[in-house]
């Protein structure tokens, strides 16, 4: 009798730990497509405290950008103050405590960025982001963004059409 229970408890703890799970990959994904519609492309600054924690740490820091939530803001105010751009969400992937987001951006360089002055000019690029969250807030970032493409469309290097 004592196996049939301890098998049994066995049996409804599984599932009950699988349904938390998905309701944790859930939420991290809730958290991370907020991050994009409010923040990148609403220009909701104000909601980065209830979608990052205080120690925020960015792997692929811009230059001039701070630490934790502040540098964040910081980051996030640079791309908006510079760069007009609407992101589309391709792909949001999650598992464990990881988010993955495929996105491309359609932006015009408004303002200076990385040191190039405004340009006026538009560019469509895609980039990957992989966030880690802690207590369904963003708590790391790196990312992949194809820059040789935004710099080319840009007119700042030459693209291999106008390099000959």
């Amino acid at each position: 009798m004592f196996r049939g229970l301890r098998e049994a408890s066995l049996a409804y703890c599984g599932p009950r730990r699988k349904k938390e799970e998905k309701v944790t990959v859930e939420e991290n994904k809730r958290v991370v497509r907020r991050f994009y519609d409010e923040v990148l492309n609403s220009k909701a600054i104000d909601v980065l405290p209830e979608l990052a924690v205080a120690d925020y740490e960015e792997h692929d820091m811009l230059p001039g950008q701070g630490t934790g939530l502040a540098g964040l803001r910081d980051r996030v105010t640079m791309l908006t103050d510079a760069i007009d751009q609407r992101f589309t969400v391709e792909d949001i992937i999650a598992e464990g405590d990881r988010v993955v987001v495929r996105w491309t951006t359609k932006a015009t360089q408004v303002g200076e960025f990385l040191g190039i002055p405004a340009t006026g000019k538009s560019y469509t690029i895609p980039g990957i982001d992989i966030y880690r969250l802690q207590d369904d807030k963003m708590a790391e970032h790196w990312h992949v963004v194809d820059m040789l493409s935004m710099l080319q469309q840009l007119g700042v290097i030459p693209t291999p059409e106008t390099a000959q």
